[in-house]
């Protein structure tokens, strides 16, 4: 893997505004609640300020992962993209050789996979095995339903919209 974060750019305008969530919000919320537990005496027994301070632990550790994310983001722009080779940003529909059985996947970063939307990370099996693959092209697909033999029917360019809701866990 390069040492670049592939990003749509509207999952790149979410996570930005994840991270402004995080540091603007989330931070003054739990140093808030960690000033209201030392307040309550003995820290050593004080589940309040253990609790907070657990959860600031994760929050200064999605601020550290985001941060890292989005300095190294490139962000690809599906709509801009052509041809039939399968790649980041690409929509893929591929039909089962043996069933007959279509399905499509959008290939994105990590943070912006979705299941319900067929959204596929580009580190998921399914999408590793499609990468660089092109129409027309047979490609065994390893997944958790087993291995399968698929054909490419179609690679399109579409917009990505952001991923749903608030941080991953």
């Amino acid at each position: 893997m390069s040492d670049k974060f592939p990003m749509t750019p509207a999952g790149h305008a979410w996570m930005r505004k994840q991270l402004k969530k995080l540091k603007e919000v989330d931070r003054i919320a739990v140093a808030r609640a960690i000033e209201i537990a030392r307040g309550h005496g003995d820290l050593s027994e004080n589940a309040d300020y253990s609790a907070a301070k657990e959860q600031q632990g994760m929050i200064e550790a999605k601020v550290r992962d985001f941060d890292a994310k989005l300095s190294l983001a490139e962000i690809i722009d599906p709509t801009r993209l052509s041809g039939d080779r399968v790649q980041f940003g690409a929509t893929v529909t591929i039909e089962d050789s043996e069933s007959g059985e279509t399905s499509t996947y959008t290939i994105v970063g990590e943070h912006e996979a979705d299941i319900k939307k067929r959204r596929i990370s580009l580190v998921a099996p399914v999408a590793r095995a499609l990468l660089g693959k092109r129409v027309g092209d047979d490609v065994t697909v390893h997944s958790p339903k087993g291995k399968r033999e698929v054909v490419i029917s179609a690679v399109e360019w579409l917009a990505v919209g952001p991923p749903d809701g608030d941080l991953p866990e």
